[in-house]
């Protein structure tokens, strides 16, 4: 069984990365679709929102699905269909295409993040310690990956079908045979997960952690280079800086993550990176100069980058041990839709309040809003934090069949 779950665990890891290359790509590359399909201002909001909103719904229709078909195999043909709206959203001519396009991602993307965590999730209590901040510092690998691609496609002035093909070309097919290996350790064998229903009063403290993690990374990811730029005063060169320096720690963050929970506990984790990442708000609200704010932002991705794998984690762990074997997947499901709940939220409540005040006063409030998870940190715990021994005990997990048949 420990080969299975090492190849379990490779196999998952690459499909983190692949979601990680693909939707940087989408994402960075919104004012090329934009102009290809004659997306105008008012619209694009619309635009934008109605993916997380599909997400949502997919993430939900997740939860229900997991009933009849074990997550790896939902994972297995969502990722190709992910990949192949992303094709299609650079393909197409008329408007209708492109909202086709991205109606059939942000469904996909919300079926695709809610199986990724539920096997992540589902592998780390087979593993019995921390392994789930290693799955998404793949993510972040790929996110950065597909930023380095996007800025490739957009110096050469390729156009969007063009940038995206050989990428698919690639990923594609090596995420299917990757596939093979995924295996469903929190499934009973023969069937997918029978746990019992979670009350939301068990995940409520970590779906308000998820909603405050994402208001922050919307924060980054939609405002960061308008505020070095017209804010902080920096040019058009450095005001692309601060993503890419957020995704880098990002990565770190999260690849020496697992080593932190292993030796410190979860708690202390998740409330390490808080304080880290009210930080990095205060930094950037106070920056004199857009270099100085370059440094908010690196700092505020080493502490956000520990929240949401984590959060994850404990929803899964908390399910499993009220509920059984299967319930961890209906809990990861249903705190996955506060990803696109935080997201939603986050880009216009900053700018709305940018708009009205300020940018600085702006920054403060994801800053408050993530010192906000201190008060949550407890529920983070797990049963050796709970029992007090400093070591986290192995999960007693039914670790079923692969989707290979293993």
């Amino acid at each position: 069984m420990t080969d299975v779950l090492g190849r379990g665990r490779a196999s998952l890891a690459f499909a983190f990365l692949v979601q990680g290359v693909a939707f940087a790509l989408l994402v960075t590359r919104i004012p090329a679709i934009q102009d290809r399909y004659g997306i105008s201002d008012g619209l694009l909001p619309v635009f934008l929102a109605a993916v997380p909103i599909l997400a949502g719904a997919g993430s939900v229709g997740t939860e229900r699905l997991i009933k009849w078909v074990p997550p790896s195999r939902v994972l297995r043909w969502s990722q190709p269909v992910v990949l192949l709206s992303l094709l299609g959203a650079g393909a197409g001519e008329a408007m209708w295409q492109a909202a086709v396009a991205l109606g059939v991602f942000g469904l996909s993307v919300g079926a695709l993040d809610a199986s990724m965590n539920m096997l992540g999730v589902s592998l780390q209590q087979a593993y019995g310690r921390s392994i789930m901040l290693g799955f998404h510092a793949a993510y972040s690998l790929g996110g950065i990956a597909g930023a380095s691609l996007a800025w490739a496609g957009a110096h050469w002035d390729l156009a969007l079908f063009v940038s995206y093909l050989p990428v698919v070309a690639v990923l594609l097919p090596a995420a299917l045979v990757g596939s093979r290996w995924y295996v469903d350790a929190g499934v009973p064998s023969g069937g997918a997960g029978k746990g019992g229903a979670v009350g939301f009063k068990l995940l409520l403290p970590l779906c308000l952690v998820m909603t405050f993690a994402y208001i922050g990374d919307s924060t980054v990811s939609n405002w960061s280079a308008k505020y070095a730029q017209d804010v902080l005063g920096g040019s058009e060169e450095v005001s692309t800086v601060p993503y890419n320096a957020y995704m880098v720690m990002t990565l770190l963050g999260r690849g020496l993550g697992d080593l932190g929970v292993r030796r410190f506990g979860a708690v202390a984790v998740v409330r390490g990176g808080s304080v880290v990442a009210a930080l990095g708000f205060a930094v950037v609200a106070a920056a004199p100069g857009a270099w100085a704010g370059v440094a908010g932002f690196t700092v505020l991705g080493l502490g956000l980058s520990v929240i949401v794998p984590q959060t994850f984690a404990a929803a899964g762990r908390r399910a499993f041990e009220t509920h059984g074997p299967g319930a961890s997947d209906a809990a990861v499901a249903r705190l996955n839709v506060f990803n696109y709940v935080g997201f939603l939220i986050g880009s216009p409540l900053v700018g709305g309040l940018g708009d009205a005040w300020n940018y600085r006063g702006a920054m403060l409030v994801p800053m408050v809003l993530v010192l906000v998870t201190l008060g949550y940190a407890r529920a983070f715990a797990s049963e050796a934090d709970r029992y007090g021994d400093g070591h986290e005990r192995p999960r007693t997990a039914d670790v079923g069949r692969g989707s290979n048949g293993l």
